[in-house]
């Protein structure tokens, strides 16, 4: 069930995407971006553990989703649609990367209603398992979001930027005990406020 605020996003991002397409509007892209680029990369650095090629991808997903627009509808969220093409995006780079492949297709059904077939990289999840993964990881992401300093800070260090306790106490000039009681303070915090969210699905 939407809520009032999901549909205010999406009402908001749907004259955003008309403002670009029909009439070539610099500031919406910009605009779009400025929202969503943060968390676009954040979750392909996730699945590539690689800052510079989550970079790159995150751009090649921007090229193709603006060069798609028409095909966006007001059905769902224009963050779901664009994660499902850095998802797209993702298994095209290992495609590039030669990695084998298990003789086994998908299909997932976009938010136009197209079906796209894929043949499934050996080892990554399917396009349905990667969208639930896609969907966890934005409620952890709000999550994350609700914290307060200096603990959202240590856990996006910790669980985004992938530093080790080391790396985050010389850079916050801190113990390292002092970063393992804030990070373990950190998941307490998170998991009260995803309780009151009713957890993950």
């Amino acid at each position: 069930m939407e809520t009032t605020a999901t549909t205010e996003r999406v009402q908001h991002d749907y004259q955003l995407v008309c403002a670009a397409r029909d009439h070539g509007s610099h500031k919406a892209y910009a605009d779009l971006m400025a929202a969503y680029r943060e968390p676009l990369y954040l979750l392909l650095l996730r699945m590539t553990h690689n800052t510079t090629t989550a970079a790159d991808l995150t751009v090649d997903t921007f090229s193709k989703a603006f060069l798609q627009l028409h095909r966006y509808a007001p059905t769902g969220t224009f963050s779901s649609w664009l994660y499902t093409i850095g998802v797209n995006t993702y298994i095209d780079h290992l495609r590039r990367k030669r990695i084998d492949t298990v003789p086994l297709s998908a299909t997932e059904r976009t938010p136009d209603g197209e079906y796209i077939e894929y043949q499934i990289p050996s080892g990554t999840p399917n396009p349905e398992e990667a969208m639930m993964r896609i969907e966890r990881d934005e409620t952890l992401r709000q999550v994350v979001a609700e914290l307060k300093q200096p603990y959202r800070q240590i856990v996006e260090m910790r669980y985004y930027e992938d530093m080790s306790y080391e790396e985050i106490a010389q850079k916050l000039h801190v113990p390292i005990g002092t970063v393992k009681i804030r990070l373990s303070r950190a998941k307490g915090l998170m998991a009260a406020i995803l309780h009151k969210k009713g957890g993950l699905s």
